[in-house]
């Protein structure tokens, strides 16, 4: 059944969509579909959504049917809107353009596009003997059917050493291989949040969970991190006591977007809290073994764990490559078991070949490892340099790990510049799409995954359609145009 959304609805979503006093202004049709547009490049309305019909537009805006019905047209012919009588007017997905990682419209042709909307590296050059290496290994494993629903026992041994060695003591038990960190959180979802549970996350967050939960009908509450200074541990605590929440979820370690680092003391008061409001705590350490600068990272959250309350995630996509799909769970042997039963009505358990391929680059994680670390230093300063010198109104805080920069803007402009920057071939992550009200446009997330020359490349261009936005009268739109 296709979603609605209410006139009320869209019209707290516009807000403001008038164009501003005292300047050349679209016709009030044209601004409507404009705002409408800007709603769906940052992906507050979702493909595939009806909106209300012209009449219940109307009344909710004060303004004449006339002016929704001509804006509805321009949707339609723009190709963001399909209406059928008697069915109403959905958004759709216009012929010759996909979603971007972005979530923003883009070709299909795409040559010359620098890509930052997405926050990860390339595969690194052991990649390929790591793969032949596996494949040598996988006889071993064609005489049976193949299903492994927690994990090959080589991987799921090399992923609970990598635990112990950081202080952490785990057995093979206490992990479940899985087709990605993000079916990870998936599964855990599955297992320990029902419609209408309460979810603590932080503000600004990762948008793949905030979808995984939205899936699952959570009630979701935020606790707000600072751009400077990351979490205030004593809102934080006290949103877990006020809430007392079914599951929080966190990424302490170079937290995604802004590269925070959580001090050691709140990881303890933190599962202290939760432990005492019943709450479960979902630890993703995607970014955990790519700290910069020498910096020295706390101890694992569920090393303070003494009554199972902490399920870590983690996986191979950043430190290693996307393209492998490999994730993990760390958790209770006991909530490994209940996972992988789960499991089996998803997708039985993660290729083998990929697992073995996933074995073989821990096995040289010695060498891959600094290597990325060293990359990624390299690229972030880089890209620090260029946005000082280009874009120097910006307010930027250097992280010591992880893959993103969480720049706030010298305006509420995030949503429009990621619209601007893909006319110039630059695409990006507007702020809102990291947090859950629409919120969040004077901030961007940058990540520096790409070649420093693509890094100060796209910050050139960006720089030039900033300057662009200020001058230019009113937006323009090109056709057609995808909606995320």
């Amino acid at each position: 059944m296709t979603s609605l959304v209410r006139g009320s609805q869209l019209a707290r979503l516009l807000g403001q969509w008038h164009a501003l006093p005292g300047r050349r202004r679209n016709p009030d049709y044209a601004a409507l579909a404009g705002a409408v547009r800007g709603l769906l490049s940052d992906g507050r309305l979702p493909l595939g959504i009806r909106l209300p019909a012209e009449r219940e537009l109307a009344e909710a805006l004060k303004v004449s049917r006339t002016t929704v019905t001509a804006a509805y047209r321009e949707l339609r012919e723009s190709g963001h809107l399909t209406s059928r009588r008697g069915a109403g007017s959905w958004t759709t997905l216009p012929g010759g353009h996909r979603v971007a990682s972005s979530g923003l419209w883009t070709p299909l042709n795409e040559f010359g596009m620098i890509d930052l909307g997405c926050a990860a590296l390339a595969a690194p050059p052991e990649l390929i003997p790591a793969a032949r290496a596996a494949a040598d290994e996988l006889p071993r494993y064609l005489g049976d059917a193949g299903y492994h629903p927690t994990g090959l026992p080589e991987l799921r041994e090399a992923v609970a050493r990598g635990f112990t060695d950081r202080g952490l003591p785990t057995s093979p038990d206490q992990i479940m291989v899985t087709s990605g960190t993000q079916q990870a959180l998936d599964l855990v979802l599955r297992l320990t949040v029902q419609a209408g549970n309460g979810v603590l996350m932080e503000s600004p967050t990762y948008p793949n969970a905030l979808a995984a939960l939205s899936a699952r009908r959570a009630r979701i509450t935020t606790h707000g991190l600072d751009p400077a200074t990351g979490w205030d541990g004593e809102l934080l605590l006290g949103a877990l006591r006020q809430t007392t929440p079914r599951l929080a979820y966190v990424i302490p370690e170079f937290h995604n977007p802004t590269g925070h680092l959580m001090p050691a003391d709140l990881r303890e008061r933190l599962v202290a809290t939760a432990h005492a409001t019943g709450t479960d705590l979902v630890v993703d350490e995607s970014f955990v073994d790519l700290p910069l600068d020498g910096v020295s990272v706390p101890p694992p959250v569920a090393l303070f764990d003494r009554h199972s309350r902490v399920i870590t995630i983690g996986g191979m996509s950043k430190p290693y490559w996307g393209g492998l799909r490999i994730g993990w769970v760390r958790a209770s042997a006991p909530t490994v078991q209940r996972l992988a039963a789960l499991r089996v009505g998803v997708d039985m358990s993660s290729p083998v070949l990929d697992q073995l391929v996933a074995a073989q680059l821990l096995d040289r994680a010695d060498t891959i490892v600094p290597a990325r670390r060293i990359q990624l230093a390299a690229q972030r300063d880089a890209l620090l340099e260029a946005l000082t010198e280009h874009l120097p109104e910006w307010q930027v805080h250097a992280p010591h790990g992880g893959v993103t920069l969480w720049a706030e803007l010298d305006g509420p402009i995030s949503s429009a510049l990621a619209r601007a920057a893909e006319e110039v071939g630059v695409r990006l992550a507007p702020g809102p799409r990291f947090g859950l009200d629409g919120t969040l446009e004077r901030f961007l997330r940058l990540p520096y995954t790409l070649p420093a020359g693509d890094l100060v490349d796209a910050v050139k261009r960006i720089a030039t359609v900033r300057y662009d936005l200020d001058r230019t009268p009113h937006p323009s739109w090109r056709k057609p145009v995808v909606i995320a």
